[in-house]
């Protein structure tokens, strides 16, 4: 009998930043003996903020997985609130062998559960959410805990992957799906964090996401009450 292929899903949803999910499937979907499924929560089509993805299978119908990843996007701390989306992570993430995000996926990871006590990145302006859920922000583009690996803002999902690549199928076979994509970033500026970018380039930024921080923080601090409710309703169940 030949061994079950490695299983890897993506769990999308309306509003996800697409790069989140096609710079790392790129790498991914390249790795030798897996299968890689992309998911949602009906299934179906699923439109990014830029692109629209069609042929999604449903999470219910998805028994399990090796790798789940979960993308970021503007949509995140609002689907960390759809109890039906966060219950399917959490029932495949428990099952999973490696739990991933790449940008603000680690606030879904954190509304179903799955970083308490946990080391995780997320993009750096919306770090600070991370602890509502009771894990630990991380500065790093790429940072592992466990099985626990998540990636900083969107581009970062490429240096996740490999990091992922390396994990499951070894550094030359990473370094070699590397050099397939020519993957030799040489960006024309030094502004892709807020340590490096110009002063004027880092407040433009700020006056463009500053309407977005209230309701973000007001969406992920009602995820985390929601999260802590389920607990507790799990607990007394356990009890009863």
């Amino acid at each position: 009998m030949s061994p079950r292929p490695f299983t890897i899903v993506f769990a999308l949803y309306d509003g996800m930043t697409q790069l989140d999910f096609t710079g790392p499937h790129e790498f991914l979907s390249r790795t030798p003996g897996a299968v890689t499924l992309v998911a949602s929560r009906d299934g179906g089509a699923v439109k990014s903020d830029r692109l629209e993805f069609g042929g999604t299978v449903p999470l219910a119908t998805v028994s399990g997985c090796d790798l789940l990843c979960v993308p970021g996007g503007l949509s995140a701390t609002a689907v960390a609130l759809d109890r039906v989306f966060i219950a399917e992570i959490r029932r495949l993430g428990l099952g999973a062998r490696y739990v991933t995000s790449v940008c603000t996926g680690s606030l879904i990871l954190g509304a179903a559960g799955l970083l308490k006590g946990k080391r995780a990145a997320c993009h750096w302006a919306w770090r600070e959410l991370l602890p509502l859920f009771g894990a630990i922000p991380q500065a790093d583009r790429v940072v592992r805990d466990g099985d626990i690996i998540t990636g900083g803002g969107v581009t970062a999902g490429m240096d996740f992957a490999l990091t992922v690549l390396t994990e499951i199928a070894g550094a030359d076979v990473a370094q070699a799906i590397q050099l397939g994509l020519e993957y030799d970033p040489q960006p024309p500026f030094h502004a892709g964090s807020p340590q490096s970018a110009p002063p004027q380039v880092l407040a433009r930024f700020q006056a463009t996401a500053a309407p977005l921080i209230e309701k973000r923080r007001a969406q992920a601090e009602e995820a985390a009450r929601l999260l802590v409710g389920d607990a507790s309703t799990t607990e007394t169940d356990v009890i009863l």
